[in-house]
């Protein structure tokens, strides 16, 4: 086994997230319905597809890079209020750190990752504890940060990254929304989960999942 993964063969990771999404509608929704319009699994679901749509219509599954592009562009026509910009510019950011690259390394992913965040950060504002989809960003970065620092190979980042990811998301439950719609209930939104936490977990876990299947099949 290998520790990279070639760029031309990973365009199917983004194929994973739309299946993971669209799987997943139902379930964002409700969680939505608590906090908010009930509507987030609805609206992930049609950028997505949107972008599943643009990828069929390439007739092969591109590399990497230009896969988050296209999702990026979905996103961003596909989804309203918030979560479509937030989300077009992370995956944007993402691509933009991974183009030119012919594989993929646990260092390039970090770093791709890091620019995807610090791109939600620019233009949403939020920060930790503000019970948004930062707070499954930052623990996950911290969580693979962690195990790069500490000697992992790249399965152990992406195992590490899904974990904190996992944690953040939880802890959002506890936590009083205070941007976004869902700030103007207070300490109503306490108790719940957020959605937009939610969603990027999935995101996350599912691009973990992808990676390390690509890494055991890398020869």
């Amino acid at each position: 086994m290998t520790d990279t993964i070639m760029m031309a063969d990973a365009g199917g990771v983004v194929i994973d997230l739309i299946h993971t999404i669209n799987a997943n509608r139902q379930y964002l929704s409700e969680i939505d319905g608590a906090i908010g319009d009930g509507d987030h699994g609805i609206n992930m679901s049609k950028g997505f597809t949107q972008c599943g749509e643009a990828l069929a219509a390439r007739g092969a599954t591109p590399p990497l890079p230009v896969a988050l592009g296209d999702l990026s562009t979905a996103l961003m026509e596909g989804i309203g209020g918030s979560m479509g910009p937030l989300y077009g510019t992370f995956f944007f950011a993402m691509r933009d750190v991974l183009a030119g690259h012919a594989r993929l390394d646990k260092v390039l992913f970090l770093r791709a990752l890091d620019a995807g965040i610090a791109a939600v950060q620019d233009i949403g504002g939020a920060k930790a504890g503000d019970k948004t989809l930062v707070d499954t960003l930052l623990p996950a970065r911290a969580a693979c940060q962690a195990a790069l620092a500490g000697g992992k190979d790249f399965r152990g980042c992406l195992a590490a990254m899904t974990a904190g990811a996992e944690a953040g998301m939880r802890a959002t439950r506890g936590l009083r929304a205070k941007i976004g719609r869902a700030s103007r209930l207070g300490e109503r939104s306490v108790g719940v989960l957020d959605p937009g936490a939610c969603s990027c977990y999935l995101i996350l876990r599912s691009m973990g999942e992808s990676l390390a299947r690509r890494l055991d099949s890398a020869v």
